[in-house]
């Protein structure tokens, strides 16, 4: 009897654990979300370095995050490649729009992904928008409505369609159709493209050196700034989008190459003690948190 009892209960362990695999880890592994790609001009798409066609390009993808890069056709070759990284959400889209100009500089798009809310709205039909811009401190307007600077979080935004624009002088303004559903977040992410007719632009044409052009002059360097964190991120290129390559630490001074709209290019010092995470011979900081000597 006791042996049929110690049968029955392993059968029983077995058939849970069966369960746990299939419907917690199997299923997790199935999770799958769409990714919507469109580019100007014409662009070959690199997924995690792996090719996978040309834009415009739509199709599933399970979750997690991706490495896309964005290369042009060789018609024109005159145009700046892109690369970000970017996420696919269960059950949910993420449209990428890029508009690649000569150089980063001169390049715009946005990035919208779709979230569920963490906490339920207060007017159960309504959603929220989040929207970030490069370079920070965009005005954001929904539905011709002024809503304040990037980055900006609308909540109680009613279920629909909505037009989401952003604007900062001496850039080319970005507007595009979202749709809110209740109890969802969508979140946007802008670059700006610099008009270079605007009077606002000329102005950082004359930053815009590397340090090699001051001649004799003594170099400059960066310092970056403390922050809650601790650490500040080293991207490839200047735009939130482009892929980490180190963390360094604040307090750290570095060699200036080059600025752009928020961004400072700096030169790794050989100083491995202000590393926290990666490597980099040079990259990319934001310049809100650091500072040009």
């Amino acid at each position: 009897m006791k042996g049929k009892l110690s049968l029955l209960l392993i059968l029983v362990l077995l058939f849970v654990a069966f369960v746990a695999v299939r419907f917690f880890i199997l299923d997790k592994q199935n999770e799958y979300g769409k990714m919507k790609i469109i580019s100007s001009p014409t662009a070959s798409i690199f997924l995690n370095s792996t090719f996978i066609g040309k834009t415009p390009y739509e199709d599933k993808y399970k979750v997690g995050e991706y490495i896309l890069k964005l290369i042009p056709e060789t018609t024109a070759s005159d145009t700046a490649s892109w690369n970000g990284k970017i996420v696919v959400y269960k059950n949910a889209l993420t449209y990428i729009n890029r508009e690649l100009g000569s150089s980063d500089i001169a390049s715009a798009g946005e990035i919208f992904t779709t979230i569920k809310m963490t906490k339920k709205p207060q007017n159960a039909d309504s959603g929220e928008i989040y929207v970030e811009t490069e370079p920070q401190g965009a005005i954001v307007t929904l539905d011709s409505d002024e809503k304040g600077v990037a980055p900006a979080v609308m909540e109680n935004v009613l279920r629909g369609d909505h037009e989401l624009s952003v604007f900062m002088p001496g850039f080319f303004r970005r507007t595009q159709k979202v749709n809110v559903d209740s109890g969802y977040r969508v979140n946007a992410a802008f670059k700006l493209a610099i008009d270079q007719s605007s009077s606002f632009a000329k102005e950082p044409d004359d930053k815009t050196k590397s340090a090699s052009d001051s001649g004799k002059t003594d170099k400059i360097y960066v310092t970056i700034n403390n922050n809650p964190q601790g650490w500040l991120r080293v991207r490839m290129d200047a735009s939130v989008d482009a892929t980490e390559e180190a963390k360094i630490k604040t307090g750290g001074k570095y060699e200036f190459m080059e600025e752009k709209p928020s961004w400072f290019k700096i030169k790794f010092n050989d100083d491995n003690e202000g590393l926290v995470s990666g490597t980099f011979a040079d990259g990319w900081v934001s310049s809100e948190y650091s500072s040009k000597e």
